[in-house]
């Protein structure tokens, strides 16, 4: 019988950008999974967790240093780890969403280091530029709120009316964040996961009370839209994950223009957010910078088509946060990638499915 020593290391990279490792509860069904075969090493990537946070406190020591927080630092920081713990020894990964970038991005920086690579939700386009993700993923929002509509059509008129209010009326969150037409729009991220268009549902129910929106939907809206604000980090890369070769130039507000009739919005980041939101606020002058930068590609594409190292990929059919078509290029691209397309499970499927993704993808790896 082996021992919990002798098992080999899998790497967790996690969702974001900007968030930290998920702290253990004891119901993740995916980790009781991976522990039957691994020990789990969950990284804080740069900037999140117990590694020095970026905050507006410490906004004047990192904040001139973000461009070092990307998928490539991420990779280069495991790989500091790798050889610590391991030496010359390969250790497998996991990514999920943002931590299946970094994932692609270990392959093609540091090849060496891995002995497998598992990917949930977070194949990258590796040949498209920000507004070519964004131009993929608009009308995936859309048809998510068409969706949503078909489901719950007594919706469609309170949008309307929430959206007319806020058009005439300036209202703010509890926090003091202006709450515009376009802030609330953002709640169409939770279109993203299992749950979401039941709790956007639920939100819309009643959110008024005597001509104005009630405190108690105020509050919920603001929890709702809260993963932007507590997490700078992901409001200031978020976009310049997709960055290859050049600037982003606030992509996702420019190709919104070509989209112009949106009830909601998706996982997009606007520049108005830094001005409307107290929390992110004092970011303001280096998001502009950000979206300015001239970024260096993060993928070698010679050295993924040629790749030896063994990679699964779940590919989620209607994903709204990653382009499923850009997706599959990829994985014709990556040499050797077993990809499976699948519409039983969403975005967060590694997380809700009860071990059942990871299994199958570790399967598909073992099959040889």
């Amino acid at each position: 019988m082996r021992t919990r020593t002798d098992l080999p290391w899998l790497l967790y990279l996690n969702g974001g950008p900007g968030f930290p490792a998920p702290r253990v509860r004891g119901d993740e069904g995916w980790l009781r999974r991976a522990l039957a075969d691994y020990r789990v090493l969950l990284l804080d990537q740069r900037g999140t967790g117990r590694s020095t946070p970026l905050n507006r406190h410490t906004l004047p020591r990192l904040g001139p240093h973000l461009h070092h927080f990307r998928a490539d630092s991420i990779v280069r920081d495991a790989e500091l780890i790798r050889r610590s713990l391991l030496e010359d020894e390969p250790w497998s990964v996991l990514g999920q969403s943002f931590g299946g970038y970094c994932t692609v991005t270990y392959l093609s920086l540091a090849p060496e280091g891995l002995r497998e690579a598992i990917v949930t939700g977070g194949l990258p386009g590796v040949e498209a530029d920000a507004d070519t993700v964004y131009r993929h993923l608009y009308p995936v929002v859309a048809a998510k709120t068409k969706a949503h509509y078909q489901r719950f059509p007594c919706d469609r008129a309170q949008v309307r009316r929430v959206i007319e209010h806020l058009n005439d009326d300036e209202v703010h969150l509890p926090g003091g964040r202006l709450l515009t037409a376009d802030a609330f729009r953002l709640l169409g991220n939770l279109l993203g996961s299992s749950t979401g268009s039941r709790r956007l549902h639920y939100l819309l129910e009643d959110p008024f009370t005597a001509g104005r929106l009630s405190d108690a939907f105020l509050m919920e809206v603001e929890r709702e839209l809260s993963w932007a604000s507590t997490s700078p980090i992901y409001s200031l890369l978020h976009e310049a994950t997709y960055a290859q070769h050049g600037r982003t130039g606030w992509s996702g507000e420019r190709v919104r223009a070509e989209f112009p009739d949106l009830d909601f919005l998706g996982e997009m980041i606007y520049p108005w957010m830094f001005e409307n939101d107290p929390l992110l606020r004092p970011f303001r002058s280096l998001a502009h910078d950000l979206a300015q930068h001239h970024w260096p590609a993060l993928y070698d594409l010679d050295r993924l088509r040629v790749n030896e190292v063994p990679v699964a990929a779940a590919i989620y059919a209607d994903d709204l946060y990653i382009a499923r078509d850009l997706s599959l290029a990829t994985a014709e691209l990556i040499r050797g990638l077993r990809p499976w397309l699948t519409a039983d499970h969403g975005h967060d499927g590694l997380r809700v499915s009860n071990g059942a993704v990871l299994d199958h993808l570790l399967t598909s790896l073992r099959r040889g």
